[in-house]
């Protein structure tokens, strides 16, 4: 009556499929002094290409706007931007564009690690203690939710949108490409940008633009100073 226990063969199973955190079933669940030990998030850079390119150069702006609710992974998120990024580099060239990530993966996922190896029935607990180790983090968005937008030149535009189509690919679900009709990164449609450009109203500040609104000092107002009032 004898036994051998291999212990050298003990192995935890792979990475899951993203498929079974798909959906938004949990509430959502951050990095805390309480959650401790999360793996960093894959996407680290948010924004990329000309992100200093002043507002008036890139008028065209495009967005990626999710058709469902659900998590998108953080290394979803990272292929996306880099996909995207190869593109455009390589049609429009680094300086002819800026591509913003508008969604941050603060969700934290969690898996009830278990063993895959000869003997595994008799170490593992099964379903006992089951409340998963964090394993990875994703994003919570909803339907009509901005992913991600593209600026960059009028004549830019088939080559952002193809961009950004190649960029669908690396997310679940349903995803819709949108042209936008605002002045870039603004909050102001083209005809109003440029009228308000012009009298004074607003004034480029890098790339978004700064409000002179008729508040304050006579002596601090753009619009004063410039004879507009």
């Amino acid at each position: 009556y004898f036994c051998v226990f291999a212990h050298h063969n003990i192995a935890t199973m792979g990475r899951r499929p993203f498929r079974c955190y798909r959906y938004q079933k949990n509430k959502p669940y951050i990095k805390s002094r309480y959650c401790r030990g999360v793996p960093e998030s894959k996407i680290r850079i948010y924004d990329v290409g000309a992100k200093k390119a002043p507002v008036d150069l890139f008028p065209f702006v495009a967005h990626l706007v999710c058709d469902e609710k659900q998590q998108i992974s953080s290394e979803a998120l990272e292929a996306c931007r880099i996909a995207i990024n190869k593109h455009l580099t390589n049609t429009v060239g680094k300086d002819g564009y800026h591509i913003r990530v508008r969604v941050h993966p603060f969700h934290v996922i969690r898996a009830n690690k278990m063993l895959s190896c000869a003997g595994a029935d008799r170490l593992s607990s099964g379903m006992r203690h089951s409340y998963g180790k964090p394993i990875g983090v994703a994003a919570r968005v909803d339907i009509g939710q901005v992913l991600l937008s593209v600026r960059g030149k009028d004549a830019s535009e088939p080559h952002i949108v193809e961009a950004i189509r190649r960029g669908k690919f690396k997310f679940a679900g349903r995803q819709k490409i949108l042209k936008s009709l605002k002045w870039g990164f603004t909050k102001y449609p083209r005809e109003d940008y440029v009228n308000m450009r012009k009298n004074g109203e607003l004034s480029a500040d890098g790339n978004i633009v700064k409000v002179h609104n008729r508040h304050g000092l006579l002596e601090q107002s753009a619009l004063y100073l410039a004879g507009q009032e």
